[in-house]
């Protein structure tokens, strides 16, 4: 058995959670956030046995994709006085899946 740590963004939880649910997957739900943009993201607990791992990771492949937002990075004109934000286009999205063994799991 495995534990897919996988956390995506908000914008993509709901319909993750959709698809696992439709396709007999069951996962827990923690919020968390994003170091580098400090913006919502979910964190999900996925336990999926071995033969099953690549099935959960098709579905998150499918369902959480990448896209361009743009973030306001601040810019100090000619090295001094005041600060114009200058946006900057960062890809954010996708997912980033830890695969953990499982030794032993019980449902109480």
């Amino acid at each position: 058995m495995k534990l897919l740590i996988t956390i995506v963004q908000d914008q993509d939880v709901q319909q993750l959670l959709e698809e696992l649910t439709e396709q007999g997957f069951s996962a827990t739900k923690l919020a968390s956030t994003g170091g580098f943009l400090r913006v919502g993201n979910t964190t999900l607990f996925i336990g999926v046995e071995d033969d099953k791992t690549n099935e959960v990771l098709d579905i998150i492949k499918n369902t959480c994709q990448k896209r361009d937002q743009y973030h306001a990075s601040p810019v100090s004109p000619f090295g001094r006085g005041g600060v114009l934000p200058r946006p900057t286009k960062i890809a954010v999205g996708g997912a980033t899946v830890f695969m953990v063994a499982v030794e032993r799991f019980e449902k109480i």
